[in-house]
């Protein structure tokens, strides 16, 4: 029956409809990210960026050599789109955009994660055998067909994020719309729906609309009775999130998964016409049964259990933040702050004026005066920095944040020399502050 369920050879018109949109969009993101400016001011104008912990070697090309770093990644975008040299240049996208990835976290979000692993999923397919350039020069490789895993991982995915999503909503200052006031009060100056969007009953229509969304859209899109009007529900969904909160492309790589739960007919018919559609009922069971099953079978439990780390880890996650990347917590909540480092030289216990905007961006400045884990790298940051002067120093930080519009709340413990303490991504840091405070 497993084999049946996950080898039964299917129609791959949806996965090479896929790979065509993905191709487009990862191109469009690459290109787009030079000509918006977001390379200059993220990865270039920034005297140094924060990346993931662990990952530090990984640091932006000097001068302006990232335009051309993401100007190639274009190009492999472009190749995956026709598919051609498909394999490498799936590969070597998906190298080149995680590195990207982990090496900033000032304009960190899920959606970047997300690619980061669908592109690795997209290395694992057979998504080049159609209308692609590869099979044209290659007739060999052709084929009409994919095994059913090929779909379902992909699906397994994008339900993932929206179910994951839901549950996170749950949460009091989600359901009492908090969340949604605040995020719309920096709408108020769009052309139109500026003045919509600050409507009370807009924002329980979208706080209990998101989470009914995420927690249903998957199931409705199963099931054939429901899966058109699932489909446009979505599409009004994405569009008003591209509009509203300028997402990139990750409202439109989100519609793109929907190919996978209409019927192959359906997807060839309307994509793919000249295409012959695969109507057989093969099984074919490759030889590499054994290791693919227990390596898909890995990758989907880290991917359940991963996301969940945080439910192990001290304290509310909306406080600490540990365990908050790569847990599918999307626009869950606001923050503000104000945050003092405090400079001591070792040698003689005199206190060294520390400006933040002398090191970091406006944005970089936001996430140095709310997120622990930056705090934590920036202090670390300014001991080495001052070392290089021949300056042995400790770093001390007073920050207060107010989580979704409430009162100011000590997050770091200012009595804590942060340059000499270690980060552990697993525990909980015992120099951030409870989030329940006398």
């Amino acid at each position: 029956m497993l084999n049946r369920f996950l080898f039964k050879h299917i129609d791959n018109s949806a996965l090479i409809v896929f790979r065509i949109i993905f191709g487009l969009l990862i191109f469009l993101e690459s290109v787009g990210a030079i000509f918006t400016g977001w390379i200059k001011r993220t990865l270039i104008d920034p005297e140094f960026t924060f990346s993931f912990i662990g990952f530090e070697w990984l640091q932006p090309l000097p001068g302006n050599w990232m335009y051309g770093y993401y100007a190639i990644m274009g190009v492999f975008g472009f190749c995956v789109m026709v598919g051609y040299k498909y394999r490498f240049s799936i590969i070597a996208f998906t190298i080149l955009w995680t590195a990207t990835y982990l090496m900033q976290k000032a304009s960190y979000n899920n959606h970047y994660y997300f690619l980061c692993l669908i592109s690795v999923v997209m290395i694992f397919l057979p998504a080049n055998t159609c209308y692609s350039v590869d099979a044209k020069q290659n007739p060999h490789i052709k084929s009409n067909s994919m095994p059913r895993w090929s779909a379902l991982i992909l699906m397994f995915h994008i339900f993932l994020v929206y179910t994951y999503g839901s549950f996170a909503k749950l949460y009091p200052d989600w359901l009492d719309t908090s969340v949604f006031e605040l995020l719309m009060k920096s709408k108020q100056h769009y052309f139109i729906i500026g003045d919509l969007l600050q409507q009370k009953w807009l924002h329980y229509f979208l706080s209990y609309g998101g989470i009914l969304f995420d927690g249903l859209i998957i199931p409705l899109l199963l099931f054939k009775r429901t899966r058109k009007w699932a489909f446009i529900i979505s599409v009004f969904f994405h569009l008003f999130n591209s509009i509203v909160f300028q997402v990139g492309i990750f409202p439109y790589l989100s519609l793109a998964f929907a190919v996978f739960f209409f019927e192959p007919r359906t997807i060839q018919k309307l994509f793919l016409k000249k295409k012959h559609f695969y109507d057989k009922t093969e099984v074919i069971i490759p030889k590499y049964k054994t290791p693919l099953l227990l390596i898909l079978s890995g990758y989907l439990i880290v991917q359940l259990l991963f996301p969940l780390r945080h439910h192990l880890i001290q304290d509310n996650v909306l406080w600490t933040e540990e365990g908050h990347r790569m847990s599918w917590r999307m626009m869950l909540r606001t923050k503000g702050g104000i945050v003092k480092y405090k400079v001591i030289d070792k040698s003689n216990y005199s206190e060294i004026p520390v400006k933040l905007s002398d090191y970091l961006s406006e944005k970089q400045s936001v996430i140095a005066s709310t997120k622990p884990d930056v705090i934590w790298q920036f202090a670390q940051y300014l001991k080495k920095d001052f070392k290089a002067k021949g300056i042995d120093v400790e770093v001390y930080v007073n920050c207060k944040i107010s989580v979704n519009g409430k009162p100011l709340k000590q997050l770091i413990d200012p009595e804590i020399d942060l340059a000499s303490v270690k980060w552990n991504a697993f525990k909980h840091s015992d120099w951030i502050l409870p989030s329940k405070q006398d």
